[in-house]
C-alpha cells in the first residue's frame, strides 16, 4: 500500500463494487482500487447454497445490523443482515434472480427525467452481463452469444478505446451464471396449481418485464454452487490484471472533500482503517460509492454530505446539504404464513434427524442436488393483492419448511411456509448516524407499515393465501394455518397480526436516490454523480428512487453495468 493514488477508488466490494471493478480495470491504463470493508469470500458456507442460514446473523459474513423498534411491527426490532464479505449481499442473499416490471424503469425515466432508465434501454444492460442457461434470446444474454451483446455493440458505438470497444476486445460479458433449480417438491407444486386455481396465470420466465404468475425462481447457481459476484467478475479475470488493486478488511471512516477557490466542492478520496492504521488514498477520475443502501448514506453522512441539521448535531462539518442523504428507505415487508400440512414431505420432515441430515449432505456431496443446492425459496408467484390493482402488486416466496425466524431451528412438524410481500410499499423510512465514530452502526428505521395503504395491502394479501390454500389442489396435503390464525379476519385484525409475524426480505434500497435537478431530496443525478460534489457517484440500490417490483441483486447489477458504461464516456471526454 505504497502508492496510494488510482484513476479510480470503489468503496464497496459487493454486488455493484465487483461488476464495477471488472469493467473499469478492463481499461489497462486506468488502476483501480476496489475496499471492502469485510474478508474475502473464502468461507465455505457462502459456496453452500443453504449455507445462507449460517452466513446471516454471523460476524464472518454479515454487518449484523439491528433496526430501530418499528409501531407498524408492534414494537419489534428486526434483525437486518447485509453482507460484509466479498461478494457482499450476493454472497448471502436468497440467490433469486429477478429484474421486477417495466413499469419499475419507465417510473425511474418519468422520475429523473433520464429516458436511458426506461425498460427497453435497461434490458441491453441485463443481458451484457447475463449467461441464461437457455441461452440468448430477446429477453436474455448468454456467455459468448453475440446476441445477448449486439444491442450495444453496434459498429457505430465502437470507437477505439471506448468503454464498449474495451468490452469487446477483452471478449467481457456473460459472466452472471442464472439456472433452473436442482430440485422440487410435491407439496409446491401442488401450491402452484392452486395459484392457477386461483386465477395466478403459470408462466415460465419471470424477467421479460410482466412477472404476474407462478413458477420456480430461477436462482445464481453454478453446477450446483452460489455464484456470487467474486466469482463472475474478480476471479480470475480482475486479479490477473495489473491495474487492479483489492484491500479486504479495510473500512472507509469518511470522504476526503477538497473546496476550490471558487467554492466548488470535489471528492478527491477516502481515508481508510486497514485494522492496523488509517491512510489516505487518491482517485484522479472518480471515487464511486457502492457500499450498499445502508453504508453508502453512512459514509456520505460521516464525511459531511447529508442533512445539515443531522450533521451539526452529531459534530460533522457540513460539506454539502443534501436532506436526501439517509431519506427515502423504502424495503420489501414479508409476511409469514405458516400451514401445516399431511402427507407431504418437506424440509422439516427431511432434517429432522441425524440419518435424514447424512442423507441430505450425501445427495449435496454425490450430485449437487436436493435440499443443500436449495436457495431460501423456490417457488414464487405475482400477482394482485385485490381485482382494483392496476398490476401484481404482492409477490410470493414459498417455502417447503417453517421456523419462528432466519436462525432458528425448523419446527418439528411437516410445513410450508407462504411469505408474502407489497412489492410498492408507501411507507418510507430513514438511515442516520448516531454518532460521528465511521465503526458505529446507524440507526436503520424502515418504518414498516406506516400507512393505511400498507396496511390494507397486507390484510388482503394475506387473504389471497388462504384462497390459495383452499384450493383443490392443497386438499391432499389438509392444509391448517399454524400462523397467523384463522380467528383473525377483520382488517385490522390482520394488520396487526402482519406486524407480529412479518420480517424484512433484505431489499433495502432509495436512501441516495436519484432524481431530477429542481428535486430537493434528490441526492444523485440521473447519471448517479452526487449533487454538488464532483468526482463523487453512488452506485447500488440505494439511487433507486422507488423499489423494484421484485428482488433487488438483479438491478443493482444493472444499474452498476449502465454507471460502468457512463463513467468510461465521462473519462473518454475528459481526456485531452
Amino acid at each position: 500500500m505504497n502508492d496510494n493514488t488510482f484513476d479510480y477508488i470503489i468503496i464497496g466490494g459487493g454486488t455493484a463494487g465487483c461488476l464495477l471493478a471488472n469493467r473499469l480495470s478492463a481499461d489497462a491504463s486506468k488502476r483501480v482500487l476496489l475496499i471492502e470493508a469485510g474478508k474475502k469470500d473464502d468461507y465455505h458456507w457462502i459456496h453452500i447454497p443453504v449455507g445462507y442460514l449460517y452466513c446471516i446473523g454471523n460476524p464472518r459474513t454479515d454487518w449484523l445490523y439491528q433496526t430501530e423498534p418499528a409501531d407498524g411491527l408492534n414494537g419489534r426490532s428486526l434483525r437486518y443482515p447485509r453482507g460484509k464479505v466479498l461478494g457482499g449481499c450476493s454472497s448471502i442473499n436468497g440467490m433469486i434472480y429477478m429484474r421486477g416490471q417495466s413499469r419499475d424503469y419507465d417510473q425511474w425515466a418519468q422520475l429523473t427525467g433520464n429516458d436511458e432508465w426506461r425498460w427497453d434501454q435497461s434490458l441491453p444492460y441485463f443481458k451484457l452481463h447475463e449467461d441464461h442457461y437457455k441461452g440468448a434470446s430477446a429477453f436474455h444474454g448468454a456467455k459468448g452469444a453475440k446476441g445477448a451483446k449486439s444491442e450495444l455493440l453496434a459498429p457505430t458505438d465502437l470507437p477505439k478505446g471506448s468503454y464498449l470497444h474495451t468490452l469487446r476486445g477483452r471478449n467481457t460479458g456473460g459472466e452472471w451464471r442464472i439456472e433452473k433449480q436442482r430440485l422440487r417438491w410435491d407439496v409446491l407444486d401442488a401450491f402452484a396449481q392452486a395459484a392457477q386455481q386461483a386465477g395466478i396465470p403459470a408462466t415460465d420466465d419471470f424477467n421479460r418485464g410482466n412477472n404476474e404468475g407462478v413458477s420456480y425462481f430461477e436462482v445464481n447457481q453454478k453446477d450446483g454452487w452460489r455464484w456470487n459476484t467474486a466469482k463472475a467478475f474478480l476471479r480470475p479475470t480482475c486479479y490477473s490484471r495489473p491495474n487492479f488493486e483489492l484491500w479486504n478488511k479495510a473500512q472507509v471512516s469518511k470522504l476526503l472533500i477538497e473546496t476550490s477557490a471558487h467554492g466548488k466542492k470535489r471528492c478527491t478520496g477516502a481515508q481508510v482503517w486497514t485494522g492496523l492504521e488509517m491512510v489516505e488514498v487518491h482517485a484522479t477520475q472518480e471515487v464511486i460509492l457502492s457500499a450498499g443502501s445502508i453504508g453508502s448514506a453512512q459514509i456520505l453522512q460521516l464525511s459531511g454530505i447529508g442533512p445539515a441539521q443531522l450533521l451539526k448535531d452529531k459534530g460533522i462539518e457540513v460539506q454539502r446539504d443534501l436532506p436526501g442523504v439517509g431519506a427515502n428507505l423504502q424495503d420489501h415487508l414479508q409476511i409469514r404464513s405458516v400451514y401445516k400440512v399431511n402427507k407431504a414431505k418437506t424440509l422439516n420432515t427431511l432434517a429432522n434427524s441425524l440419518w435424514g441430515k447424512a442423507l441430505i449432505g450425501l445427495e449435496y456431496a454425490m450430485k449437487r442436488t436436493g435440499p443443500m443446492s436449495m436457495a431460501p425459496s423456490q417457488l414464487g408467484a405475482f400477482t394482485k393483492s385485490d381485482p382494483s390493482q392496476p398490476h401484481a402488486n404482492i409477490q410470493y416466496h414459498v417455502q417447503p419448511l417453517s421456523l419462528d425466524a432466519f436462525g432458528e431451528p425448523l419446527h418439528s412438524f411437516p410445513a410450508i411456509t407462504a411469505s408474502v410481500c407489497n412489492l410498492n410499499p408507501t411507507s418510507r423510512g430513514s438511515v442516520q448516524i448516531k454518532t460521528n465514530k465511521f465503526d458505529e452502526a446507524p440507526a436503520i428505521a424502515p418504518n414498516y407499515l406506516a400507512t393505511d395503504a400498507d396496511r390494507k395491502v397486507a390484510a388482503d394479501s394475506l387473504r389471497v393465501t388462504r384462497r390459495i390454500m383452499a384450493q383443490d389442489a392443497m386438499k391432499p396435503f389438509q392444509p391448517e394455518e399454524f400462523k397467523p390464525g384463522v380467528q383473525y379476519q377483520t382488517d385490522e385484525e390482520l394488520a396487526k397480526l402482519a406486524g407480529d409475524i412479518a420480517s424484512t426480505i433484505f431489499h433495502p434500497v432509495g436512501t441516495t436516490r436519484m432524481g431530477r435537478d429542481d428535486d430537493p431530496m434528490a441526492v444523485v443525478n440521473s447519471r448517479l454523480q452526487v449533487r454538488g460534489v464532483t468526482g463523487l457517484r453512488v452506485v447500488d440500490a440505494g439511487v433507486m428512487p422507488t423499489i423494484t417490483s421484485g428482488n433487488t441483486n438483479s438491478p443493482t447489477l444493472m444499474i452498476a453495468e449502465k454507471a460502468a458504461h457512463w463513467i468510461a464516456q465521462d473519462a473518454d471526454r475528459s481526456a485531452p
